[in-house]
């Protein structure tokens, strides 16, 4: 199992996630990638801890994914399975478990800073911390991608499920685009990935 974490998380951070892992009886996927979700957890049938995790995520993103889902089942273990699945419980939990990796061997300089005040007060997903998500995608092996807050306005894009925009002003932090076909306004955040149609 370490040989195959070490093709996933950062070298330094095989040890100590192989620990977590094997003292919280995690049974871990690796999945192809799912558009909805980086990871999950759940308790199977059997009472076994199941926790899937993307296989496309670049070491950084599938690390920090892979902790936030263990943070889920310690949590529900220490405080009650009534807890609110991102509520302070959890939020408490995934610090203190993730603050250990926070280090330069493990983290590339320029993301330490930003995973530390994220980690302040963590959220339900790194995505919404637009300053962090974007510094991950950097790692990313795909890393031609367009992001809705770099393409012009008036551009018309395309999102993962073929559904067509057009970029028309920023509202304070997010993007409001109109779809072409319902004419509906849509507010996106200015890390959304976008396909820029000629």
């Amino acid at each position: 199992m370490s040989e195959t974490l070490a093709k996933y998380i950062p070298e330094y951070a095989v040890k100590p996630v192989f620990d977590l892992i094997v003292a919280n009886q995690v049974h871990l996927k690796i999945v192809n990638e799912r558009q909805t979700r980086h990871g999950d957890y759940r308790r199977g049938p059997n009472g076994k801890h199941e926790i899937t995790v993307n296989a496309s995520l670049n070491k950084y993103r599938f690390m920090i994914t892979l902790i936030h889902e263990i943070a889920h089942l310690v949590a529900f273990e220490k405080f009650g399975r009534n807890i609110k699945p991102h509520g302070n419980e959890w939020k408490y939990t995934f610090q203190r478990l993730m603050v250990p990796f926070i280090r330069p061997e493990i983290f590339p300089s320029q993301i330490l800073p930003l995973l530390a005040r994220h980690f302040k007060n963590p959220s339900a997903s790194s995505d919404t911390d637009t300053t962090l998500s974007l510094a991950l995608k950097q790692f990313d092996a795909d890393n031609d991608k367009n992001y809705v807050f770099e393409i012009p306005f008036g551009s018309v894009f395309r999102i993962k499920n073929g559904k067509v925009f057009k970029k028309l002003a920023v509202r304070t932090k997010r993007f409001e685009c109109i779809e072409i076909s319902s004419g509906k306004t849509y507010l996106f955040n200015p890390n959304a990935e976008v396909e820029l149609m000629s």
